[in-house]
């Protein structure tokens, strides 16, 4: 079938999570964070996903909100920055607007006026989605922002990629699905969706059972893919 859908993941794929860490440090009086900031920024990102994993695994569901500060918590306290509560609010409160990657405004644009529905699909609870959204100022190209809150757990459980074809009335091979996470990808495959990875920092591909259809370096290609 023909692709009438592109989903997208939301966090590292439209919006740059480096960019709050990235951000404060460039503030006068940061130059801890500055000299720490590869490392924090790493280390938040990856304890935020794997806090969603284990909590997927062991039905103890809560928001991303909380995971996204659970996992500031520890990279903070790993990189030494941890007896700075101020620091610790200025770096939640840039994480609810971050910034989009450049492509990202023209790329939604082009698959709209292609005439495909663009929804997000993502951890990501209502409200910290919302004022993602809105900072990067890209909510008039979307149908639909759908949050794993529906359903009560994250990815990569099958009832996530099922939010597609409720909202949208679409058999898995009408959706593009484009994540910057590789095994969401690959889930995402295996769950039937057409699948594009932003792999913008050229890793390896998942040794997981399913593989993502196309490989990309950053979103421009996705309207052509999608037959935009």
């Amino acid at each position: 079938m023909a692709i009438t859908t592109c989903i997208f993941d939301a966090y590292g794929t439209l919006f740059d999570v480096s960019a709050a860490a990235r951000r404060a440090a460039d503030e006068p009086g940061r130059e801890a964070l500055a000299e720490r900031l590869s490392g924090l920024a790493e280390d938040w990102r990856t304890k935020q996903l794997q806090y969603t994993w284990l909590r997927a695994v062991t039905g103890d569901h809560t928001t991303f909100w909380q995971v996204t500060e659970d996992g500031l918590d520890w990279a903070l306290e790993h990189r030494g920055l941890d007896g700075d509560p101020e620091l610790r609010a200025r770096l939640l409160d840039l994480y609810r607007e971050l910034d989009a990657y450049p492509e990202v405004p023209a790329m939604l644009r082009a698959l709209k006026e292609g005439g495909l529905n663009c929804a997000i699909l993502s951890n990501g609870n209502p409200e910290m989605l919302q004022s993602a959204v809105d900072a990067a100022g890209i909510g008039d190209h979307l149908d639909d922002v759908l949050s794993v809150e529906s359903v009560g757990v994250f990815k990569p459980a099958r009832a996530v990629y099922d939010l597609v074809g409720q909202r949208f009335g679409t058999d898995p091979s009408e959706v593009l699905f484009v994540s910057s996470n590789g095994w969401d990808a690959a889930t995402a495959a295996g769950y039937g969706f057409a699948t594009a990875w932003a792999n913008r920092a050229g890793a390896p591909v998942d040794r997981l059972p399913n593989r993502p259809d196309h490989v990309l370096t950053d979103l421009t290609p996705v309207p052509g893919l999608a037959g935009a």
